[in-house]
């Protein structure tokens, strides 16, 4: 491994002289309350970001096709970007501290993808970016309908008290939201380490009328298995349960169309 040495407040050089940003220069109280107003600023409609300034890849579509919604530390996005280098794809974190670490992080990247060999490639880290944001809340401002094609929701907060069932990510009013952005065909990957919580993600799911149920057998025919790998092992809560050999519950949900009679 690398060794690495201080440079500036928040990062550290390693032998390839790229800079990237240590955890313990962002700490950060593990939950927020997504009832809270955080004083963000949202735009009005999708049509009035930038997208230009997060994703500067000349030649593609200018809106993101991959949703993390609650993305943590990024590590689904950095493990995505080299392997679909032409699909953008935005993190969506409501935690100040995490979105700039996670974007400090891409910044470090796309530095040393421009500046050494190593990083040559498909990793250029150019069709990633993180916006902090309050998803529950303001999601179609950021997504126009029908616009993605993946959306994960990667170990969310289990919010394990019954009172507290209202702030999970998946619910029913939610998923109203998420089929609006979601194109048909589009797929919604969850994950958890709390069976409750798995539970209760897949009843609902189940029980909306605009996803149907799509096995992991046949995502990976289907060619989705490195997507699938990274739900799995990618992110710093991934890492944590493999670690405590703990188990994972994935549900994976395909948007569906209903015919008009």
């Amino acid at each position: 491994m690398a060794k690495r040495k201080r440079v500036g407040e928040n990062f550290e050089k390693d032998d390839n002289n790229g800079l990237l940003p240590q955890k313990k220069h962002y700490r950060q109280r593990a939950h927020a309350n997504p009832f809270s107003d955080h004083s963000l600023i949202y735009p009005c409609h999708p049509e009035q970001v930038d997208w230009t300034s997060h994703f500067p890849i000349a030649g593609t579509d200018k809106r993101p096709a991959f949703a993390d919604i609650g993305c943590g530390f990024g590590g689904l996005l950095i493990s995505l970007a080299p392997l679909f280098p032409d699909t953008l794809m935005l993190g969506l974190e409501i935690r100040v501290q995490v979105s700039q670490y996670v974007l400090d992080r891409i910044s470090a990247l796309r530095v040393a993808a421009a500046t050494t060999q190593a990083a040559s490639g498909n990793a250029h880290y150019r069709n990633v970016s993180v916006v902090r944001a309050n998803a529950m809340k303001f999601l179609p401002n950021y997504f126009a309908k029908h616009s993605l094609s993946a959306m994960f929701f990667l170990f969310p907060d289990p919010h394990f008290k019954s009172r507290k069932h209202k702030a999970r990510i998946i619910s029913p009013t939610l998923l109203a939201e998420y089929a609006y952005v979601l194109r048909p065909g589009g797929i919604i990957y969850t994950i958890t380490d709390v069976k409750d919580l798995h539970e209760w993600m897949k009843s609902h799911l189940e029980a909306f009328p605009l996803f149907e149920p799509i096995d992991e057998e046949t995502l990976r025919v289907q060619g989705n298995g490195p997507i699938l790998d990274a739900v799995y092992s990618s992110t710093e809560e991934g890492k944590k349960v493999e670690r405590n050999e703990g188990d994972k519950w994935l549900a994976c949900f395909k948007r569906i169309e209903i015919q008009k009679k």
